[in-house]
């Protein structure tokens, strides 16, 4: 199973990123919720990128590029092996230096990877 970071985590049900942590969970996956709203999803407290977690194999980006440039540091001090671009937060900038630095990127859903089993 892969510990996946989750940037762009919400307590809104309405989301994508909610939807995301909850299908990940149910497929045995455990998450680390990142992002600016207090709360809890699929019994995952809600952090603000603080603590650097050296045991991501993936994070999944729910933010758009505007907001992406302020996470940069972070997500090269997870060494995740990959990073999913979900719908939306396609970013040239950030792949390059991900890619630039070893991390393999991907334009993807989560939720449609995790539904046809390839993630």
């Amino acid at each position: 199973m892969k510990n996946t970071l989750i940037i762009g985590a919400t307590p809104n049900p309405a989301r994508y990123a909610y939807r995301a942590a909850h299908m990940l969970k149910s497929k045995g996956h455990s998450i680390v919720n990142i992002g600016i709203k207090s709360g809890e999803v699929a019994g995952v407290a809600i952090e603000k990128p603080a603590e650097i977690y050296e045991d991501v194999d993936t994070v999944t980006l729910y933010i758009g590029p505007p907001l992406q440039s302020g996470y940069f540091n972070y997500i090269l001090e997870t060494h995740p092996k990959r990073v999913i671009f979900n719908p939306g937060t396609e970013n040239d900038e950030l792949k390059d230096i991900l890619r630039a630095n070893g991390i393999e990127t991907m334009n993807a859903c989560t939720l449609v990877l995790l539904a046809t089993d390839q993630y």
